[in-house]
């Protein structure tokens, strides 16, 4: 069945290849001859050479739709980069329209995306309704089991549907799930596994459960059923395990940034082009503020502090100046308190609307500072709160940011209890584990619309 699904796949993407060049011929008022019929014949075959390493045809079961259509759109740009490669190398780019190469790619990966959303739709309202579905026997005990069977109830569209459990822990705390069976004695799971024909056998348990895991692979060894391991790493892991492949081997990350480098690039890239627009744009603003600082007190307009940011380089962070210039105590750093009289009048009014950080988007230029990311602290700070905040040190695994998940939900400002800095913190990993485009632009959004004004910064 897999392998006809296959094939009806590759089927479907050489026949969106042909339709897509028949489309742009039509758009660009090109006939298509046999030169373009021989690129469209190239792309066709690199397509079933390349499709394949990017995963394109592996099941959808449990995927996200996100995560298909950007594997699609990754392979089909690959294979049209390899079809202009071609037409370089044989000396023919002025004798193919680049209009129609343009109208082709476009409307070839939209129809391949398109057709695979649709069916993607189609088979996750078969599902709900109860069919196509993978039944899954789990073993495992505990909250962790609990949790897995309560995600597959929630991802009806997933495919996957609980039909036995075996606790390994006989005696121990209950597993309730009254719709499904549960069976303490394995002779018995095994039994009803193999009299239903069940597909996926998960294997839901701790590390330490070696000889229960051993015991279920060797009993269903020698049948035609998918064995999965899901380990429970929960009081191992900071962050969700994820696996990676090192030298071959598959990698659970139990301690390891969240965020894979593919998204930091892009996330650097975002960053660097925001920053310079953010400069541009905010040019007559940041004149303004600095003639005010100039004028009302003495000193530079910058102040200029040593940060840590990620992986705990140092570097030095702008802002406009906000306190009169004074002599501070070597290793001792005294925050800003409400009347602080080293404020001035104009920096007081910076630091609550949040205008006193606009330099920063220096340093984001500079690859120093992202525009989303924790905080960074004062160096002593860093050195006062890392030993005893759990999980503190974590945030130097993303650049720092000029605005942060924390600072949009309230926790900014002066942190004279170690509860204050413990709430920010949590706030920060919260933002690792969950990182995201979309959790950026709404952290900007909410500091641009909330965030400028806040009381506690003074």
């Amino acid at each position: 069945m897999r392998g006809l699904q296959d094939l009806w796949a590759r089927v479907f993407d050489v026949g969106m290849i042909a339709l897509g060049a028949l489309i742009a011929s039509q758009l660009r008022f090109e006939d298509v001859g046999r030169l373009y019929w021989a690129f469209v014949a190239f792309s066709a075959t690199l397509s079933l050479l390349v499709f394949p390493s990017f995963g394109v045809y592996e099941s959808w079961r449990g995927r996200s739709k996100r995560a298909l259509v950007r594997q699609v759109a990754l392979a089909w740009a690959l294979v049209q980069v390899g079809a202009m490669a071609l037409m370089f190398s044989l000396h023919m780019v002025n004798l193919v329209s680049r209009l129609w190469f343009g109208y082709w790619t476009l409307i070839t990966g939209a129809a391949m995306i398109a057709g695979r959303l649709w069916m993607h739709a189609v088979l996750a309202r078969m599902r709900t309704a109860g069919m196509n579905l993978h039944q899954v026997a789990i073993v495992g005990c505990g909250a962790h089991c609990d949790d897995l069977i309560r995600k597959i109830e929630i991802a009806t569209t997933s495919g996957f549907r609980a039909a036995a459990i075996y606790n390994v822990k006989s005696g121990g705390t209950p597993i309730a799930h009254p719709e499904i069976p549960v069976f303490e004695d394995h002779a018995a799971f095994a039994s009803f596994v193999r009299e239903h024909e069940l597909d996926e056998l998960w294997l839901a348990l701790p590390l330490a459960e070696e000889s229960a895991i051993l015991e279920v692979v060797n009993e269903f060894r020698n049948d035609l059923i998918n064995i999965r391991f899901l380990p429970d790493v929960r009081t191992l892991s900071l962050f969700e395990g994820s696996v990676t492949n090192l030298l071959g081997l598959p990698t659970i990350n139990l301690i390891a940034s969240p965020v894979p480098p593919s998204a930091l690039i892009k996330k650097e890239l975002f960053d660097r082009l925001f920053a310079a627009a953010a400069l541009i744009a905010l040019a007559p603003v940041m004149l303004v503020i600095a003639i005010a600082v100039k004028l009302t007190s003495q000193g530079p307009v910058f102040f200029k502090q040593r940060r840590k940011g990620v992986d705990g380089r140092v570097f030095e962070i702008y802002k406009f100046r906000s306190m009169r210039v004074h002599q501070q105590k070597a290793g001792v750093l005294e925050q800003a308190k409400r009347g602080d009289p080293r404020v001035t009048r104009v920096g007081a009014f910076l630091r609550r609307t949040s205008l006193d950080e606009l330099p920063q988007f220096i340093n984001v230029l500079r690859g120093e500072m992202s525009v989303v990311g924790p905080r960074p602290h004062a160096i002593e700070h860093d050195n006062l709160y890392q030993p005893i905040v759990q999980g503190y040190i974590h945030r130097y695994r993303i650049k720092p940011g000029i605005t942060g998940w924390a600072q949009v939900n309230g926790f900014r400002g002066e942190t004279e209890r170690v509860e204050k800095m413990e709430q920010r913190v949590a706030h920060d990993l919260y933002y690792l584990r969950n990182w995201s485009f979309r959790l950026d632009m709404r952290i900007i959004l909410a500091t641009i619309f909330k965030g400028l004004r806040h009381t506690n910064a003074y």
